[in-house]
């Protein structure tokens, strides 16, 4: 994949920038590349989106939802078999 390095950044748009990363839990340069891309009006590829949710979830090491049925529900069934 290329490299980019961008010097002499304004403080305020890194600012700006990082705070938006924080906020949607992505790291700075992940977030720079969504940025660049909806700026372009181009969508990111299959395999980095992939790999962007893969990162957020790790990253946020927090439990995924799942829709499921009732605890109880699912016990009992169990119990059935």
């Amino acid at each position: 994949m290329p490299l980019l390095h961008i010097h002499d950044i304004p403080d305020h748009l890194y600012r700006l920038l990082a705070a938006q990363a924080e906020r949607e839990r992505r790291s700075l340069k992940l977030h720079a590349v969504a940025v660049l891309a909806r700026g372009l009006r181009v969508g990111l590829d299959a395999k980095a989106r992939r790999q962007k949710v893969l990162r957020a979830i790790k990253e946020s090491r927090q439990a995924i939802p799942v829709r499921s049925k009732d605890a109880a529900k699912l016990i009992r069934e169990d119990r059935r078999r």
